[in-house]
């Protein structure tokens, strides 16, 4: 898009674009997002960043009616499979927090220097930066969702110190943490709201979404002790442990039910509300990264609907299903496991082999068993030899993973099929592209195969 087409869809608030730009206005200082409801500047005060963390940079402040660090994220960030590409993957899923760049650059195969060079270039702002700002995201949700002291907040969010802290809240959000927190207890009052356990959150996403079709693959996936499901059909609630860097958590996501009542072309997005428990808030950024790939929030509808509906193999099935999404996995080594044993192998594992929760929830009792434990305690057939390469990490399933060399590297290990390393790419990796098995599919369907393969699915053309 060039810069007019952006201001374009700034004038009409146009959703679609939430997340993938943001723009700033320089006669205020605040940052924005496309659709933001305020009234549209003139052109000649408006500047296009590519990234929150950009416009940060660059002096402006977010916008308080629009909250343009809430948007999805961009679908490109999960398209793309070069260093950039695989840095968000990363960032987002917190390494820079745990790791620093250095880090970042050694599981990418760059220098710091190059690391930095890259993004700076391309996104207007480095790896820092970029954390930076999911840092003061993951504050705000903090601040004004939970009732931890504000410096325990600090250091939960990654910041080196308080006042790193309190600068940073205030040049983002032009308020102090005790104010933030403030003015969300007066808008919990003003609505009636109650305190419910947990740290509630509203997942973010962009276009139609097909939550039933999400759900009805998660409840037919269910590992018990991990995972449960429900409810009534359209009001349904997914529950399961995390693995996370720092402890473990709990999260349940519900269902909205329904299709929009808005054509799939104009529907601005929504949400799915959720509950986060954790054991250690620092895992917060992490544990919400890996639902949104899970749930596949940061998917763009619109791109995927339009290439894919113009094709006639698929035109009728997009047109009953807008917005149908390719869902990921929320522990990638998990997901590889579970698609090459099968659910019944797969709780047997956790029943053997789990980890137990030092307080269980419910039916939800353990984490599913890391790959380094199974292949000590199976180390024979497919199994072992998956879990093996897993543990030692002669095949990677991070967010920055090279996606190629990975699918390389499955195909090398004994008793995987081409159906279960296009599915651990699919699922594990969030791979967009992948084409479905035993099917000659045509160009046209690129960079969305997963997708066309998930819509030949939901109509019962693949089992």
């Amino acid at each position: 898009m060039d810069e007019d087409t952006r201001y374009e869809a700034v004038r009409s608030r146009d959703a679609r674009f939430d997340g993938e730009f943001f723009f700033g206005v320089e006669t205020t200082g605040i940052y924005c997002r496309p659709s933001c409801p305020a009234v549209t500047p003139k052109r000649c005060n408006v500047r296009f960043f590519a990234t929150a963390a950009a416009a940060q940079g660059s002096g402006f402040r977010a916008c308080r009616r629009c909250r343009p660090d809430a948007v999805p994220g961009s679908a490109e960030w999960n398209v793309r499979a070069d260093a950039v590409g695989r840095a968000m993957r990363l960032i987002g899923d917190g390494v820079v927090d745990r790791e620093g760049v250095a880090g970042l650059a050694a599981r990418l195969g760059y220098s710091a220097r190059q690391v930095q060079r890259q993004l700076t270039a391309e996104l207007g702002a480095g790896p820092v930066a970029l954390a930076r700002a999911q840092r003061a995201h993951t504050a705000r949700v903090l601040l004004q969702t939970t009732g931890l002291p504000i410096t325990e907040i600090a250091f939960a969010s990654g910041f080196a110190s308080v006042r790193q802290f309190n600068d940073t809240v205030r040049e983002v959000y032009a308020s102090t943490p005790s104010e933030l927190r403030a003015a969300a207890a007066r808008r919990a009052s003003r609505r009636g709201d109650t305190p419910s356990a947990g740290i509630p959150l509203r997942l973010a996403y962009r276009g139609p979404y097909q939550a039933g079709a999400v759900f009805d693959r998660l409840g037919r996936e269910v590992v018990p002790g991990v995972e449960d499901i429900a409810g009534p059909h359209g009001h349904r609630t997914y529950r399961r442990t995390l693995r996370l860097p720092h402890g473990t958590g709990i999260v349940a996501v519900d269902e909205r039910p329904g299709l929009p009542r808005t054509p799939p072309a104009t529907h601005p997005g929504g949400w799915l509300d959720a509950r986060l428990h954790l054991t250690d808030p620092r895992d917060l950024t992490t544990a919400v990264q890996r639902l949104r790939r899970l749930f596949d929030l940061d998917a763009d509808p619109y791109a995927v609907d339009e290439r894919l509906g113009a094709d006639p193999q698929l035109a009728a099935l997009v047109a009953a299903r807008p917005g149908l999404r390719s869902p990921g996995a929320a522990d990638a080594e998990e997901t590889a496991v579970r698609a090459l044993v099968g659910p019944a192998e797969a709780e047997r594992l956790v029943l053997r082999y789990g980890k137990a929760l030092d307080s269980p929830c419910g039916s939800l009792t353990h984490l599913f068993p890391e790959a380094a434990v199974l292949a000590e305690a199976e180390p024979g057939g497919r199994l072992g030899a998956l879990t093996a390469a897993l543990a030692d990490g002669a095949v990677r399933l991070d967010p920055g993973a090279d996606r190629e060399e990975t699918r390389r590297a499955l195909l090398g290990l004994p008793g995987l099929d081409d159906r279960t390393v296009a599915v651990i790419r699919s699922r594990a990796l969030g791979d967009p592209d992948v084409a479905p098995p035993g099917v000659d599919v045509p160009d046209s369907w690129r960079p969305w195969r997963s997708y066309a393969w998930q819509h030949l699915l939901a109509a019962g053309e693949l089992e």
